[in-house]
């Protein structure tokens, strides 16, 4: 597989992980907003330090977990059924929910790029989103993980991460004001993402019955 489409997998990935709008994306938003566009850059490289590192590790669990097919089938079924319940948990509280939009109270004004490393190390979600996506992505024959894959792909999900805090950055001000940002719309767009996942497994699933 070429490394230019293993970058791109990688940058895709990410994007998706980090598209609904949450803390570390909307605290990159209202930096830009409060201190200028640059403090905002500065914070989101301290993020995407962090997601290097997240992903790395991601990729070597998985590229352990992937020397053990019967753990793998059992972890994607189990992986199927949380993303189908967290797919329906949120789409319920999105619809029942009322409109709120979504505050981040930034007050703090020591080194941005420290802060964002911070924030960055308390969201470990990438760990495992990483790491079962690296695992599907090679049963689909779409990247192994050779050292250079997995140092092509992290760099790939390092730069999605911080593609996508910059255009939060410089296009919140069009944005912020719409219900994209509120909590309920947050809800939704992570439930049709972890949907797709669930959908994505269950055909990974159905491929090796």
């Amino acid at each position: 597989m070429s490394i230019t489409v293993v970058f791109f997998l990688g940058l895709f990935v990410s994007l998706i992980g980090v598209v609904p709008p949450g803390l570390l994306n909307m605290t990159a938003a209202k930096i830009s907003l409060k201190e200028g566009p640059g403090r905002g850059i500065t914070f989101s490289s301290g993020v995407c330090l962090i997601v290097f590192v997240q992903t790395y590790v991601a990729a070597i669990f998985a590229r352990y977990l992937s020397n053990r097919p019967d753990i793998v089938e059992i972890l994607q079924r189990v992986a199927f059924v949380i993303f189908v319940l967290i797919t329906i948990y949120f789409l319920i509280i999105a619809r029942t929910m009322k409109e709120s939009k979504v505050e981040t109270d930034i007050r703090s004004k020591q080194s941005r790029f420290f802060h964002g490393m911070f924030l960055s190390a308390l969201n470990v979600f990438p760990i495992p989103y990483q790491a079962y996506m690296t695992i599907t992505m090679a049963s689909f024959g779409w990247m192994d993980f050779e050292r250079t894959t997995i140092v092509t792909y992290v760099t790939g999900a390092a730069m999605g991460t911080f593609v996508m805090l910059y255009i939060y950055i410089f296009f919140f001000e069009k944005i912020k004001d719409k219900n994209f940002t509120s909590q309920k719309s947050m809800n939704y767009s992570i439930g049709i993402i972890t949907g797709i996942v669930a959908l994505i497994t269950f055909i990974n699933i159905l491929r090796e019955l």
